[in-house]
């Protein structure tokens, strides 16, 4: 996670519109995972799990689970900033509009499309939000929390996503080679566009 520690560049209204571009995109890769009805990354499989059971739509859940993450930076003496925040609040509407825009596909090559257009997307997204440098959303903050208290970022994603991704299945959350194709590939896809999506002036 050495891309968090880059030096951050471009003016202010440079980084928002980036944060608040790579939120949406966030967003819509979120729905196209979740319309393909193949398989979601862990966490969503957690939260279309909650929405299942418990009611309410997928995009607040998004906001109330990303609300709760939040209050275990507490203790790990983890910083929120402008882009903590808006991850909390937009990005589950984002997501919520995104599944209401998008029309359910039928055809399994129409799936497969957005299956990979949605990982591609969020992979995309995550460059742009996160260099922005305007702070982690509070997932990645779980993450380097515990990484601060000793455990690897290998492991301490490792034993989030499989926590979630456990809890969601049980739950109903759809998991299937959507979840397995995200979890393969969204770590090199991150890194290919986090330096290519960084402000440049």
């Amino acid at each position: 996670m050495s891309e968090l520690s880059l030096p951050l560049l471009g003016s202010l209204p440079n980084r928002l519109l980036r944060l608040y571009a790579g939120l949406a995109l966030y967003g819509v890769g979120v729905g196209l995972q979740i319309e393909s009805h193949l398989g979601g990354s862990p966490w969503d499989v957690f939260h279309q799990g909650l929405s299942i059971h418990l009611g309410l739509s997928i995009g607040i859940w998004i906001i109330v689970v990303g609300a709760l993450v939040m209050l275990l930076w507490i203790p790990l003496r983890q910083k929120p900033g402008v882009g903590t925040l808006s991850n909390v609040v937009f990005l589950g509407l984002f997501a919520d509009a995104a599944m209401w825009l998008i029309p359910a596909p039928d055809p399994l090559i129409a799936r497969w499309a957005y299956l990979l257009l949605g990982v591609v997307a969020t992979a995309a997204a995550t460059g742009l939000y996160i260099g922005a440098g305007l702070g982690p959303g509070p997932r990645d903050g779980l993450m380097t929390g515990l990484n601060r208290l000793g455990l690897s970022i290998r492991s301490a994603r490792t034993v989030i996503e499989v926590t979630v991704l456990a809890i969601g299945w049980l739950l109903g959350g759809t998991v299937g080679a959507g979840t397995l194709i995200f979890a393969l590939a969204i770590g090199p896809l991150s890194q290919f566009f986090m330096p290519r999506m960084r402000p440049r002036g």
